[in-house]
């Protein structure tokens, strides 16, 4: 039996934990902006988007959920599902991206989400997704594997086969073609995923999400008072052009915002504070902006 209400108040409590803990890391508390889409445009509903900008720890962290109606699925969704064009829907999730001011502390992601499919006469076709992804600018192979092994750890009960099959997953979706390189180093990422039936599938959706905390706030503790000048501040800088162009080019939650009539605010609060592009540009050879190239964006086994 489907849950709506349920999952709305996993999802709402599930923003609250988190950005409860990340604003007493940084000093500074989250600003909640609740916004609902009027009932005359084609999205209708409503959420709660929480934003920390200028922190001590963080430059921007945002922490956004949302509950919508539509009445058609955008092409985003109905792509590798063409039986489901023309089906309304309902979609939750809380997605977050925290970029901190340290360069050494790595900008990390994590959604989790349900959407339903739904047509008179006919059952609901439901399904979650989501996962978690870290993307370091000076990586630090503790670090990547603590995250990944605290990504396998919380899979574990519901399959042995679902961490190697999401971080591959991760692995090809988080990538840049047009650069033929990785984002970051990687996680675990799922979609359409109704396989255990509705109460599991979305016990292990709240075990990923509930295992955000243990896996990036360690790294965030260990790095954020970290040491850096102006080097590695353009380096940070240089390599989120490649979250921004990630985010605005392949991104299907992005895409599924902004087609469906999305908030913009809201679904582009992923976006850095500040990025840039340099033409051509190359990393020292031996330097430790080169080793993020040469020992931590190749795939590899972190956990």
């Amino acid at each position: 039996m489907i849950d709506s209400q349920a999952v709305r108040a996993y999802l709402l409590g599930l923003q609250d934990r988190i950005t409860d803990a990340v604003a007493a890391i940084d000093g500074k508390a989250f600003s909640t902006d609740a916004w609902e889409k009027p009932p005359t445009e084609r999205l209708r509903g409503s959420g709660r988007t929480r934003i920390l900008e200028g922190g001590a720890v963080m430059e921007r962290a945002g922490v956004g959920f949302s509950h919508v109606r539509g009445d058609a699925l955008p092409p985003s969704a109905t792509a590798n599902r063409p039986e489901l064009a023309g089906r309304g829907f309902e979609a939750m999730g809380v997605s977050l991206v925290f970029h901190p001011r340290n360069p050494f502390v790595p900008t990390v992601h994590m959604n989790v989400r349900c959407l339903m499919a739904v047509k008179d006469g006919a059952e609901p076709v439901w399904w979650f997704g989501g996962g978690m992804d870290l993307t370091p600018y000076y990586g630090n192979a503790g670090d990547c594997a603590h995250f990944h092994a605290t990504c396998r750890d919380a899979l574990a009960p519901y399959g042995d086969d679902l961490y190697p099959r999401f971080k591959q997953w991760c692995d090809e979706y988080f990538f840049l073609k047009h650069r033929g390189e990785a984002r970051g180093i990687g996680g675990i990422f799922f979609d359409d995923f109704s396989a255990l039936g509705f109460e599991h599938s979305f016990a292990m959706t709240q075990s990923v999400g509930d295992a955000f905390l243990d896996a990036y706030l360690p790294i965030l503790q260990a790095r954020k008072d970290m040491a850096y000048g102006e080097r590695e501040r353009e380096f940070q800088a240089y390599r989120r052009g490649r979250y921004v162009e990630f985010n605005l080019v392949f991104d299907r939650g992005t895409h599924f915002g902004l087609q469906s009539g999305g908030r913009s605010e809201s679904i582009l609060m992923s976006m850095p504070p500040l990025a840039s592009w340099r033409y051509d540009w190359q990393p020292e050879p031996g330097s430790a902006e080169a080793a993020l190239y040469t020992d931590f964006l190749p795939v590899r086994e972190w956990a």
